[in-house]
């Protein structure tokens, strides 16, 4: 029988979570339990997460966040009060960003930095300490390089361009998830996600996804890879609400985990 081997750790909340592989197959641990095991490492870690995840205080499960939604929009996403409240204002940003700076001419244009600028402030989904550096970065000498890696990214996903929108972003403080999620967020939500860090990583923790644990400040790939995982798995578990994009898919985040109590049913 062959030793044990430890091929991955991680913490979940206050839970050490380790991932072992022994005779060929893969065994999850949380503060040292078994909780799941099977023969693809990855599979493993992930139901290691959603189990480790049910045990924390804050977790509800996609039910519970489903039913708190509706708390505030009992109509679901296809309400008047959900448009006008979270959906309308991104669609009219979205819609000023495809006209003044579209996509296939960001990938290599210049010139854009007025124009995208426009499009950050029309949205409230920024800090205005957030928005008053942006001015900075796209009226200054960084501004292409940071539209067209954003462009390249939107069509990519890749490392490169993550690089690139982190290089030109940098100088200027502005290094943030917030702000390299926007355009391609905007540009094609069918397929990217934004990342609001605080309410995002609360959701992920109260529907038990490992992305409350994957979360880093650094601009890394795979705290992106594993935000559309969460997306992913958001629009899958909502599929019967009818979601039509990732728009409702960070707008039922957002509303989870940021509307008081109090406001039920105002938006009907």
């Amino acid at each position: 029988m062959s030793k044990a081997e430890t091929i991955r750790t991680g913490t979940l909340g206050k839970k050490a979570l380790r991932l072992v592989k022994k005779d060929g197959r893969f065994f999850g641990l949380a503060d040292g339990a078994i909780c799941s095991e099977g023969e693809n490492a990855d599979e493993v870690w992930q139901r290691l997460h959603d189990d480790a995840g049910k045990s924390d205080p804050k977790y509800f499960g996609f039910d519970g966040a489903r039913n708190r939604f509706l708390k505030f929009f009992p109509n679901g996403f296809h309400s008047e009060g959900y448009a006008s409240q979270e959906r309308d204002y991104k669609l009219v940003a979205k819609a000023k960003l495809d006209e003044t700076v579209p996509l296939e001419k960001a990938t290599n244009g210049k010139g854009f930095g007025e124009g995208v600028l426009a499009v950050f402030r029309a949205t409230n989904m920024l800090s205005l300490f957030e928005k008053t550096r942006l001015q900075a970065v796209l009226r200054g000498p960084h501004a292409d390089d940071f539209i067209r890696a954003a462009a390249r990214f939107t069509l990519d996903g890749g490392k490169p361009n993550l690089l690139g929108m982190e290089q030109a972003l940098k100088p200027h403080e502005s290094a943030k998830w917030t702000v390299v999620t926007y355009l391609p967020y905007l540009w094609r939500p069918d397929t990217h996600m934004f990342l609001k860090p605080e309410a995002t990583k609360d959701f992920a923790t109260r529907v038990g996804h490992r992305f409350a644990s994957d979360y880093e400040a650094r601009l890394h790939l795979p705290v992106y890879e594993s935000l559309l995982d969460l997306a992913a798995k958001a629009t899958q578990e909502l599929a019967d609400m009818q979601p039509r994009d990732r728009i409702d898919i960070q707008s039922f985040i957002w509303v989870v985990g940021d509307y008081q109590e109090g406001r039920e049913g105002t938006y009907s």
